[in-house]
């Protein structure tokens, strides 16, 4: 009877040792769980449980397979090809677990996304129901799935699969005949099967134009200025943002900081003046005014992220979009620039 109480007492423990073995550590190209060992564990049996090859752990940890694990010792397992996932694809004797990350303070999903595999935005914010790109301190998100197989892990039965992602999976295993036989029963039934096919042509002739995500920037910061394809010259009148910032301002007080402006390459912008910046003091989400020194010329931009934290940035106060930087009619890589936002 003691044996089964103190079974019974244990037992959430040993349910919460296991889901943090599930929070995603490091950052790419080195992202990693913890196991913690315990009683008959060895290289061999933790691989089957994580589904990657002993050969890979031990070095990872900087041992040899021969190193004998002691009951206690944190070992990192590595998140690989073999099962780390990021696009819902896993085979029939696997099942997908999730990875959560949790936020730090001045973290966005752009920071989250480039330290896990650049993981699209808008994937993170399908897999944990967002909104928008600001998140806050503290905040659990989904940032991948372990692949684990249902026989050999024993994780396969003690973590629930995320059910967003089983929705998924049987749609990439349909095979495209089977998708390829549906379309003629239902096309028999229209009458006349010319009328679909004659505007086909037509459609296929303009060269689709690049798709833009709200609120995303698209690359990583870059020296190199990219102009639209129209020629440069375009002028927004300060852009999207400022009419917001003049009525945030209107009833509050101005902070005014000075430095150099960075230019980082992204696809928004060009066409709605919806300009960005990355600034490493401002919460996501702020608004600032960035005037060019030199000419006088002001943009108003979206604080989207922090500054890659890079050589190169070091001396940066802000980096703003290429599109923004077009429009202050900046000509350098980096050029003086005010900064003003409200307090």
């Amino acid at each position: 009877m003691k044996r089964i109480i103190l079974l019974f007492a244990f037992l959430p423990l040993l349910v919460q040792a296991q889901e943090k073995n599930l929070v995603v550590l490091g950052s790419t190209p080195q992202l990693y769980l913890n196991h913690t060992v315990v009683a008959k564990d060895n290289f061999y049996s933790i691989g089957r449980m994580y589904n990657v090859s002993p050969k890979e752990i031990a070095p990872f940890n900087k041992v040899t397979l021969e190193k004998a694990l002691v009951p206690g010792a944190v070992l990192k397992i590595p998140l690989v090809a073999s099962n780390f996932s990021q696009n819902n694809a896993v085979a029939a004797t696997e099942v997908l677990l999730p990875l959560y990350y949790t936020v730090k303070d001045g973290e966005g999903l752009y920071r989250v996304s480039a330290n896990h595999d650049k993981v699209p935005l808008e994937t993170l914010k399908k897999w944990n129901k967002l909104s928008k790109d600001v998140v806050p301190k503290g905040a659990r998100l989904i940032v991948g799935y372990l692949k684990v197989s249902k026989e050999l892990s024993p994780l396969a039965s003690e973590v629930t699969p995320v059910q967003n992602v089983v929705k998924e999976v049987p749609l990439k295993q349909v095979p495209p005949e089977k998708k390829r036989d549906s379309v003629p029963v239902v096309e028999t039934k229209v009458p006349v099967k010319v009328v679909p096919q004659e505007p086909i042509p037509e459609i296929k002739k303009p060269t689709p134009a690049p798709v833009v995500l709200k609120d995303t920037v698209v690359s990583t910061p870059n020296t190199e200025i990219v102009k639209p394809k129209a020629g440069p010259g375009i002028s927004f009148n300060g852009g999207y943002f400022k009419t917001l910032f003049e009525s945030q301002s209107a009833s509050k007080e101005l902070a005014k900081d000075f430095g150099n402006a960075g230019i980082f390459k992204s696809s928004s912008g060009w066409k709605d003046g919806k300009y960005y910046c990355l600034h490493n003091t401002l919460p996501a989400g702020t608004i600032v005014m960035v005037t060019n020194m030199a000419n006088g010329k002001a943009i108003y931009a979206k604080v989207l992220d922090l500054i890659p934290d890079i050589k190169q940035n070091a001396a940066l106060a802000i980096c703003i979009s290429n599109a923004a930087a077009e429009e202050l009619g900046s000509a350098e890589i980096n050029f003086t620039c005010t900064i003003q936002y409200v307090k």
